[in-house]
C-alpha cells in the first residue's frame, strides 16, 4: 500500500478503519499522547501531522532545488471526505514544515481544475481517483465558477498495490509449477517480484511484455531464472474482479448526490492505475460517455493546485 500517514490524521485509535490499517500496514500504529492513531519508528512515537510535516519539508526541499529560490508558501490538497479536523492537521502539518498554507483544495476539485472545468457552468463531475493505495469517486457541481462537493465514497484498500500483489501471486504460483519452488518465504525473490510487476504499466500500451528475472534463487543443481511472457489479456484476467470493485462506491456516490450515470457531464481520471485500458472501458460502460484523458493522471491533482495557486 502506499502507507499514507493521511489516512491516519485525527482518527482516534479506537476508530475501526485505524483497527484494519494495523494489520496492513508495515509499521507500527500505536496510541498517541491525545488518544489519535500514531506511528512508532526507531521507538519513538510521531503524529501523523509531524509524517506529513516531513513529506512536506521533503517536498519544499525538492521544490527549492528544482526552482533556486525560497519556497514559503504552499495550496495543500486533501481528499474531499476530510472533516475540518483533518483539515486543520494538515494546516498544521504545513506550518512545522515551514510553510504558509494559503489553501487547503479538495482533491477532485484540483482535477477538474487542471482540465478547466470550472469554466463549465452548472456542468455535473465525476473524478474517478485509483490511485496507489486507495480508491474514491467524488460527485462536483459547477456553479458561479466554484465547485461542490456533492458526494464523495471510495475503496481505502483498493489501490495498484492490490494489483501488484495480485501478479506477484501469479509469478510465484508460475515459478513453483515449473520448479517446484515456492518463492513466497524468500524475501529477497519477493522484492524483486514487486518490482517486475510494475511491468504492467507497459501493458497500457502493448499487448504482451517479457518478465525476466535472471538468479531470483538457487539449490543444490544452481541457480534458478524466471522468464515469463505476459500478456494485457493475461492480466486483465487476473485483476478483474479488482477492475469491478469501484462500481459499487460509484453508484452510491451517484445515489447519494441525487444524479444518475447520465447526468454526469463530465468525468475525470486520476491515478496511475486509470492508464489502464479496462480501468478506461469500464468507467466508460459506467458513465456512458468517455473520460477526459488529456493531462497525465499521476500529475493532475498537482496541477490543479498550481493553477489555484495562481
Amino acid at each position: 500500500r502506499s502507507f499514507a500517514a493521511q489516512r491516519l490524521i485525527r482518527p482516534p485509535i479506537e476508530d475501526p478503519t485505524v483497527e484494519k490499517d494495523m494489520h496492513l500496514v508495515p509499521f507500527t500504529i500505536v496510541k498517541g499522547d491525545n488518544g489519535d492513531a500514531w506511528v512508532e519508528a526507531n521507538g519513538k512515537g510521531y503524529s501523523p501531522a509531524q509524517i506529513s510535516a516531513m513529506i512536506l519539508q521533503k517536498m519544499k526541499e525538492t521544490a527549492e532545488s528544482y526552482l533556486g529560490e525560497k519556497v514559503e508558501k504552499a495550496v495543500i490538497t486533501v481528499p474531499a471526505y476530510f472533516n475540518d479536523a483533518q483539515r486543520q492537521a494538515t494546516k498544521d502539518a504545513g506550518r512545522i514544515a515551514g510553510l504558509e498554507v494559503l489553501r487547503i483544495i479538495n482533491e477532485p476539485t484540483a482535477a477538474a481544475l487542471a482540465y478547466g472545468l470550472d469554466k463549465r457552468e452548472g456542468k455535473t463531475i465525476a473524478v474517478y481517483d485509483l490511485g496507489g493505495g486507495t480508491f474514491e469517486i467524488s460527485i462536483l457541481e459547477i456553479g458561479d465558477g466554484v465547485f461542490e462537493v456533492k458526494s464523495t465514497n471510495g475503496d481505502t484498500f483498493l489501490g495498484g498495490e492490490d494489483f501488484d500483489m495480485r501478479l506477484v501471486e501469479y509469478l510465484v504460483g508460475e515459478f513453483k509449477k515449473d520448479n517446484g519452488i515456492d518463492l513466497k518465504n524468500d524475501k529477497l525473490a519477493l522484492q524483486r517480484l514487486k518490482e517486475a510487476a510494475k511491468s504492467k504499466i507497459e501493458l497500457s500500451s502493448s499487448q504482451q511484455t517479457e518478465i525476466n528475472l535472471p538468479f531470483i534463487t538457487s539449490e543444490a543443481s544452481g541457480p534458478k531464472h524466471l522468464t515469463l511472457k505476459l500478456t494485457r489479456a493475461k492480466l486483465e484476467n487476473l485483476v478483474d474482479d479488482l477492475v469491478q470493485r469501484p462500481i459499487a462506491p460509484c453508484k452510491a456516490a451517484l445515489k447519494d448526490a441525487g444524479v444518475t450515470a447520465a447526468e454526469i457531464d463530465e468525468v475525470v481520471l486520476v491515478g496511475g492505475l486509470s492508464r489502464m485500458p479496462k480501468v478506461q472501458e469500464v468507467v466508460k460502460q459506467l458513465f456512458g460517455k468517455e473520460p477526459h484523458k488529456g493531462a497525465n493522471p499521476d500529475e493532475v491533482v498537482a496541477l490543479g493546485a498550481a493553477i489555484q495557486a495562481g
